[in-house]
Order: structure tokens, then sequence, then C-alpha cells
């Protein structure tokens, strides 16, 4: 889940000599497909790694729980570890080889999984060996934890993208959310500017300087700043120009307000300066927090990019798997995660009222908690329609580098709303990265 910017500036740091003290287990061989199912009680400790206590410690936990009704000898021992801290830890084993230091199981945010994987095999087991129907999570997901063919990673927190509209605001301009239901940006950009001629009030916000919007819209062609070897594709990259020029014309026609932190951008459509945002699903925590707007909300895809083969109108931000390392007890690792995040709908109707997890396992999708109707956004089933989009985000190459390739756009995007060539932007961009792969 993308609220890793938030915690990192509220969570304290944990000593890396601390976390070492909560190891794995003991590695145990990766069986063959099945072998997980073995009949029988089990019995061991797993130690899991992963941060924030209101989602995904809590959701661990209750996994936890709901594995001991069958198996009540299995201890799990989850350590609270910051994204930051973890990322550091990981490094650090990797490259002293303490891999004996590891847990069994780890968090992964999705947009690091092939950096690490790719940079620290020695870290991670074939999660593919489990047994596990990688069928009932979409394709677009498990593609993140995926390299060479081999899945290292169970999809976890559901980071499917949406646009949140208010439906007030709308009405007043004579528009309802279907008006921006499976439309292109062009249609979008059109309605937006007679919104705020007619209520005052932009439809969207951003930080400045950032590129989540870009990188929603490069994945909703299932396009990439990187090819299926790793090299980066920046320059002369049609979708990447057609997202950065869409989102130029967003800015400067005054439909899509630039901020400068993320609290500033939380506060738009939580004050009402704002009438709606496009992020992943997980934003809509934000969004509820304004209780005086209950019931003024409404939820449905993105737009597409126009004229960009492969565009749709799906897309994702964010969203995390678990990791089973190579340090695991992997027959317990495996059947316990099987059983819970790839297997209990009990798991996923509990912790979804609380912590606004959505999952990424579809048959989620046929749960009467998931198809209730939510007030608060006008009667909408929204979590049933964000697992329906999930199953149409295209998948889209991350890579070794990705970070440094964000970086790298959103440092081209300021110099191109500031007047720069746009073609010169993404060039400079992608020498930058090649340096930083060097």
């Amino acid at each position: 889940m993308n609220k890793v910017r938030k915690i990192a500036s509220l969570a304290l740091l944990v000593p890396l000599s601390i976390a070492l003290a909560a190891c794995g287990s003991g590695a145990a061989p990766a069986p063959t497909a099945g072998d997980t199912a073995a009949s029988g009680p089990k019995s061991g400790t797993l130690t899991v790694w992963c941060w924030d206590p209101t989602f995904n410690i809590y959701a661990m936990k209750e996994a936890a729980k709901i594995y001991a009704k069958d198996n009540p000898d299995v201890k799990v021992n989850v350590v609270e570890t910051p994204w930051d801290d973890l990322q550091t830890k990981l490094t650090t084993l990797a490259q002293s080889k303490e891999t004996k230091q590891l847990p069994d199981i780890f968090l992964m945010q999705n947009n690091a999984y092939q950096k690490n994987v790719i940079n620290y095999p020695d870290l991670f087991s074939d999660y593919g060996k489990s047994g596990v129907d990688f069928t009932q999570f979409p394709a677009g997901v498990t593609a993140y934890s995926t390299v060479d063919g081999v899945n290292y990673g169970l999809p976890f927190d559901n980071g499917t993208a949406i646009t949140a509209l208010r439906t007030d605001v709308l009405k007043q301009a004579g528009m309802t959310i279907d008006d921006f239901t499976n439309i292109s940006w062009s249609d979008f950009i059109t309605k937006a500017k007679e919104v705020k001629a007619k209520t005052g009030k932009p439809l969207l916000s951003g930080q400045a300087g950032s590129s989540d919007m870009i990188m929603m819209m490069l994945q909703s062609a299932g396009a990439s700043l990187f090819d299926e070897k790793g090299n980066p594709t920046i320059s002369n990259n049609p979708a990447l120009l057609k997202a950065i020029d869409t989102y130029s014309e967003l800015v400067k026609s005054g439909v899509f307000v630039e901020v400068n932190s993320w609290d500033e951008y939380i506060g738009t459509f939580v004050n009402g300066n704002v009438a709606g945002t496009i992020n992943g699903v997980w934003i809509m925590g934000s969004i509820q927090t304004a209780k005086d707007q209950s019931g003024k909300w409404a939820v449905t895809n993105l737009p597409k990019l126009d004229g960009v083969a492969g565009a749709t109108n799906y897309s994702a931000n964010g969203g995390s798997s678990w990791a089973i390392s190579s340090n695991a007890n992997y027959e317990l690792a495996s059947d316990f995660l099987n059983k819970t995040f790839a297997g209990s709908k009990e798991l996923y109707e509990t912790i979804l009222p609380s912590s606004g997890a959505v999952a990424n396992w579809l048959p989620m999708a046929d749960s009467s908690v998931y198809s209730k109707p939510l007030d608060f956004f006008g009667g909408q089933p929204v979590f049933s329609k964000v697992l329906e989009f999930s199953k149409q985000v295209p998948k889209n190459n991350t890579g070794a580098y990705y970070y440094e390739g964000r970086d790298a756009v959103s440092a081209a995007i300021t110099k191109i709303l500031n007047g720069t060539d746009p073609a010169a932007a993404l060039d400079e961009a992608q020498k930058t990265v090649e340096f930083a792969m060097k």
C-alpha cells in the first residue's frame, strides 16, 4: 500500500541489530508443487517482517489467528519493520552473505520487487513451487514479482487505480459519474474544464515534481520506462511522451492543481478545494476522513491515453506482495500464506472494514462484504468494482532501476512544465538512468 510516504516520516527506525534478533526458523528445501498440501496440523514458528501496525501488521496477525484454528502449534512472530529499514536490511544481508538472518516471510513493495530479485536473488525462494493458483490474482500484479518466468511473491494489498469524484459538484455542472466512465483523457480534460467553469472547482491535484500520474498513465497502456531486458526506454517512448503531454495540458488548463507536499495533496480534496482525485484504491481511506462529504463521492475507472496502442482505462499505483525468504521453513511458510492470503475469504472480510485492505485475491469479488454498498460513495459496491478493474490492469516491466527511472522522469516533468522541450528533457532523463546503471 502506498502509505509508505507517511509511515516513513512517522515510524521510529529499527536498528539492524534489533531486527536481526528475530530471524527465520531455518531454511528447508523448497518442495515440489503440491507438497505443502500435506495433511495434518503444522507446528513451528514463522517470523515475518512488515510495516504499518494498522494495515499490514494487523492483516498478518489476523491471518495467524485464522491459521491457528487448524494449526494451534504454529506461532507467527511479526516484527514491525518500516519499509526503508526493511530494504536496508535486505541489502545489508545480501551483500554480507548473512542470509541465515532472514525471516521466513517479508513484505515487499511491488515496484521494488524486480530490483531486489534481480540484484539479490539469494534472498528469495521460488514461490511457484508452493502449488498456489496464480490465476486467482490479476496478471498485472503477479508480473511485479515475476522474473525470468519465475514468481517470487504472493500479491497482498490492491494498488488498482481509481478515479474518485464529487458527485454533488458534477451535478452542479450537469454531469454524473457516468460522464467520466470509459472515456479518454481528451474527453476528461474537456469535461473537467466545463466543471471548473461552472463550479470553480478543479477535478484533480497532485504533488509537484511527482511522476505518480505519469506512471499510472504509462501502465494503463501496458508501457514502461524499461524494455524486457531492463534497458531504459525513456527517450523516443511514444506512450511516455503522450502521458507527459496530457499531464502538461491538465496542469496548464487549471483542472489539475499542483501542491508541494503529500499532506497538502490530501488536504485539497478533504477540504473541498478540489473535487476529485486519481490514485490507488488505498486513497479511499483519506477521502473518507471528510465525514461531511459522505454520500457525495463516486468511483469509476481511469481515462485512457488518446492515440496510444494498447491504451486501456485501467492502471495501478502501489501495492505489495509477500515473499518467502531463502532462509524460510518453506513448507510451513507457503502452507500458511496459501491458506490465508491465497485461500481465506474470512481473512479478507475481517481486515477490510477497519484497514481498507482491498484484496488482490480475485475470489473475493463474490464476497457479500466486498459487494456491500458503501454509503460514503453513494451506495456503490466499490470494493467489488475495484476487483473487476484489477483484472484488466495491463502488465508493465518495472526492472531493477525503476525508482531511478521515476526520479529522472519526475525531474524531466518539472523542466517541461517550465518550458524545456519534452524530447530534450526525456533524452537527459535517459542519460541520467544509463549513468546510474553503470
